[in-house]
């Protein structure tokens, strides 16, 4: 299970990253890593897996009420 506690300028948890100037040896600024929201979570397999079993049920009520009854 991964660690949940609050981290430092509030990013999710995560390997360390290296402090630096953000410069590149050849002189370019680095690229620094985006902070991971609330999509992330949305992407983990599970959920996909629970809310597409979720809209199946619910596609299959709106199928069920507009075509049988």
């Amino acid at each position: 299970m991964r660690d949940t506690t609050e981290t430092p300028e509030d990013r999710a948890p995560g390997p360390p990253r290296e402090e630096g100037s953000g410069v590149l040896p050849g002189g370019l600024p680095a690229e620094l890593p985006e902070p991971r929201g609330c999509l992330f979570a949305l992407s983990q397999p599970p959920l996909m897996l629970f809310l597409a079993v979720i809209g199946a049920l619910v596609l299959l009520a709106a199928v069920h009420d507009l075509f049988l009854l």
